[in-house]
């Protein structure tokens, strides 16, 4: 196993909201999942951008950290991810500097080009623009954060006139950056080039991947020796989707009819991504569940899930679990629960003292407990001889 002896586990908060809620309690449900998930002990939770489309529907990161932060006591709290084209370079820099100092050091910065063709049409952003836009803005993100002279910058999107910040970074020298990849190489190398780490929020099978995860995550390491910066496994994060419950038939069942809405009537009818199964849409969590895209069973699936993408990445330092509402709201808390109470203490080095404890008591059992009756014993026949 490659993997750390302490791995971060989080989840990844698009959020995905189905048509026809109240989008208020939405949100409201969103904000209480970070509480329970603060509860339980996970790591780190990243909370999307998007602003169209009808199904994610935090518009602004920044403010629902703001008030999750406020909430929760240890979570970490990261923008997964702030489309670097729809802002002022130096908005954003200020932005996560306040919350930096708000949050006493717990924010996270997550950056990507903008995922939904949508919202890039809306802002009058060329599609083909979005990747360069998104490195010269990163470019000058990091100048900010990490230069106390002022920067000047001309750009054909942004200007930057002797730009200062005058709140510097709570955490030194600055909050962590990590950048969007999904199977374009662009991300990786991104990463590589400002020593970022890496969130890919997306695992295609293993079958349909042109490229294996290890080449992959090569990329991110070339491009990081090519720019005299460093870039850690570690801090590789995947995505991946996943529901759990105390049986796997319980949880497919759970999950059937939410999956085939999330997958064909968002994904597919509106977003306009490829069919994922050619078949009838109640039986799209079983195909994808089956060809390991998704993990929908019990902790030990994704103990195995969790091992079998070890192998296929050559090692891994964070799980994002892909939040969604595919089941109601007992069955989504308690699948967090299973993973809390089952799945990350295998990974974080919880049972290792408490096995080898056991194992030791085990051993000694007979010779201990001879020598413990022998002591009861004497202590009965010292008694006798007091009366």
């Amino acid at each position: 196993m490659t993997l750390p002896s302490r791995m971060k586990f989080g989840i990844f908060l698009g959020p995905f909201h189905q048509l026809g809620e109240n989008p208020t309690l939405g949100l409201e449900r969103d904000l209480e999942l970070l509480q329970w998930l603060d509860y339980l002990g996970f790591d780190e939770a990243w909370i999307g951008e998007h602003h169209s489309a009808g199904w994610e529907t935090i518009a602004s990161p920044e403010l629902f950290i703001a008030s999750a932060a406020e909430r929760t006591k240890h979570l970490r709290l990261g923008t997964g991810v702030i489309s670097l084209p729809y802002h002022h370079p130096m908005m954003v820099a200020d932005r996560m500097v306040q919350l930096d100092h708000m949050t006493r050091g717990r924010v996270m910065m997550g950056v990507g080009p903008g995922a939904l063709g949508t919202d890039a049409y809306m802002l009058g952003i060329d599609p083909a623009d979005q990747r360069d836009r998104m490195d010269e803005s990163l470019g000058v993100i990091i100048r900010l954060l990490t230069e106390t002279d002022p920067v000047t910058h001309q750009s054909d999107w942004f200007t930057l006139r002797e730009a200062l910040l005058q709140l510097r970074p709570y955490t030194q020298p600055h909050f962590p950056i990590a950048v969007a990849a999904a199977q374009s190489p662009s991300g990786m190398r991104l990463a590589g080039k400002h020593g970022a780490s890496v969130l890919s929020l997306s695992i295609p099978s293993e079958d349909s991947y042109t490229q294996s995860l290890k080449e992959y995550w090569g990329i991110a390491e070339e491009t990081a020796s090519n720019y005299g910066k460093e870039v850690s496994r570690d801090e590789w994060r995947l995505v991946m989707l996943v529901h759990l419950a105390d049986t796997r038939e319980e949880a497919i069942e759970q999950a059937r009819a939410g999956a085939a809405r999330y997958q064909r009537d968002y994904f597919e009818n509106t977003m306009g991504f490829d069919v994922a199964y050619n078949g009838p849409a109640d039986k799209i969590i079983d195909a994808l569940t089956e060809e390991g895209t998704w993990c929908i069973g019990t902790p030990d699936d994704l103990i195995a899930a969790i091992e079998r993408l070890d192998q296929r990445t050559g090692g891994f330092g964070g799980l994002l679990i892909h939040s969604t509402e595919f089941a109601g709201r007992e069955a989504v808390l308690h699948s967090y629960e299973l993973i809390a109470r089952y799945v990350m203490p295998r990974f974080q080095g919880s049972l290792v003292g408490l096995q080898k404890s056991q194992a030791w008591s085990a051993e000694k059992r007979h010779d201990l407990m001879a020598l413990r009756k022998r002591a009861v014993k004497a202590a009965g026949t010292q008694y006798d001889k007091s009366k």
